[in-house]
């Protein structure tokens, strides 16, 4: 730069913190020697122009630059257009209106981005939404009958025009179990609170002299806890007796039981002839699980925690009881213990009837006992009344739901899918029956229809046959 341009340019300085200005080739003193903070001040309200200045494109290939190659800016530019209201705007100089320019595309992009952020968040807000309605609305399609989709499971037998025959000769009097065995009759959930469970079946066997036992086990415990127990019931009758003991379990009782020889089939092989399991679900179920399961009709109306405090507050149960019949707790333990191949197995399950005849049945649950007031009649009984529960209706109801909402046929409380155990005979009976029919009995029962006792019967008939079969089988195999 030459002298002439020297005396007709204004000296320019460097943005930086403590610079002293030059002007008229002299480097003149701090803007506020007397007062150092004042004087930073300036120095970073320098620096802060110089940072805005960065903000707009280069205009003028006259601005001068410094040895470093950035741009110097004139005390005189940048004083003016700070300090005072009427500076003209001057190209490639910092004005008022470039510098609220600068902080309005600042602002603009703020509020740009926070708007971006809050659509960000409320698309995520909005697809988590979608995803739990889909979630609810698919509930356990994919997980009922999972056990026929499961690799390596083995497959079934159907046994039912075998059970319709036995069952036919049951009716006209025939009986062909043997009182070399102990029956054993596992109840079901809520068992411990309907008196009349397995009644009539035990009665009906006592009285063809076969000696029969209900478990007498905390139906809502935990499925592995009620499986120590089975276990101890079993070695017990079979230390008293010296007999095998052939088991039936209905409902949660089907799968105790099943836990049982699963867990501790080296203790029990020498003592157990057999299995049936009655309208168990033995691979889950749904009304369990869309009860437990986050996201499903458990959480929109607290049926879990209306379930939680019946289960534990009211009955002094265990809620695990109803988590253990859920298909991820059933997918658990079934991953760990299996049933021995060696052991005679039969499923039974059931469709419910969901005509609008159901509405009017009624089922005994227990027995009421009047007290007798005559003083005279020394002979005189208590009159006994039944006590009727409409268990028909309410099972009718789930069935219809479980058919319109997954395309399920079930029993009220279990689909046909899930009752049927990998490996066994299956028995589907043509005839309607709820969950709760084989346990206790219907005031309008028909005559004319075989009764629980006798289906009971007949299902530890077809175990006994399948034992022998399998028996025959494995000594064959041996030699």
């Amino acid at each position: 730069m030459d002298a002439t341009n020297t005396d007709r340019e204004e000296p320019r300085i460097r943005l930086t913190a403590n610079t002293n200005v030059m002007r008229n080739g002299q480097v003149s003193p701090p803007l506020f020697p007397s007062v150092p903070a004042l004087n930073g001040a300036a120095s970073y309200l320098a620096e802060t122009t110089s940072y805005l200045t960065s903000c707009f494109p280069a205009t003028s290939d006259g601005t001068p630059l410094n040895s470093d190659g950035q741009e110097v800016v004139g005390f005189k530019e940048l004083t003016e257009p700070l300090l005072s209201n009427n500076a003209p705007p001057v190209r490639d100089e910092i004005t008022r209106d470039s510098v609220q320019d600068c902080f309005q595309n600042n602002n603009s992009e703020i509020v740009q981005s926070n708007q971006t952020s809050q659509s960000g968040i409320g698309i995520s807000m909005f697809q988590g939404l979608v995803e739990r309605v889909k979630r609810t609305v698919h509930g356990s399609s994919d997980d009922i009958g999972w056990l026929q989709r499961a690799r390596h499971m083995p497959p079934i037998e159907h046994g039912t025009d075998r059970f319709n025959n036995i069952l036919d000769n049951i009716r006209h009097g025939i009986h062909v179990l043997p009182n070399s065995m102990v029956y054993l009759l596992v109840p079901g959930l809520f068992s411990n609170h309907g008196p009349l469970y397995f009644t009539s079946t035990k009665a009906t066997f006592s009285k063809m002299g076969l000696t029969c036992h209900i478990a007498k086990i905390h139906s809502e415990a935990s499925v592995e806890k009620n499986a120590r127990e089975i276990k101890e019931v079993i070695e017990e009758v079979h230390w008293g007796s010296k007999k095998r003991v052939l088991i039936l379990g209905h409902s949660k009782g089907g799968v105790d039981a099943a836990a049982a020889l699963s867990m501790y089939w080296p203790e029990l092989k020498d003592k157990v002839a057999g299995l049936a399991l009655a309208q168990s679900p033995y691979g889950g179920s749904p009304i369990a699980s869309d009860i437990m399961r986050e996201g499903q009709i458990g959480d929109y109306f607290n049926v879990r925690k209306l379930m939680e405090i019946l289960i534990s507050k009211v009955i002094k149960g265990d809620v695990q009881s109803l988590e253990d019949l859920t298909y991820e707790k059933r997918k658990e333990f079934l991953k760990k213990y299996h049933l021995p191949k060696e052991l005679p197995v039969v499923s039974f399950h059931t469709e419910a009837n969901i005509s609008p005849a159901v509405l009017a049945t009624l089922s005994r649950v227990a027995h009421a006992e009047l007290p007798t007031f005559s003083p005279l009649s020394e002979n005189s009984t208590a009159t006994v009344l039944p006590v009727v529960v409409p268990l028909g209706a309410t099972l009718a109801a789930c069935a219809q739901l479980l058919l319109t909402r997954y395309g399920e046929k079930s029993d009220g409380l279990v689909t046909c899918r899930d009752a049927e155990v990998p490996g066994s005979v299956v028995v589907h009976p043509k005839r309607k029956l709820d969950h709760a029919w084989m346990v206790y009995s219907s005031i309008n029962d028909d005559p004319s229809e075989p009764d629980a006792s006798q289906v009971c019967e007949a299902l530890l008939t077809l175990v006994m046959e399948v034992g022998l079969r399998k028996k025959h089988y494995l000594s064959v195999k041996e030699e």
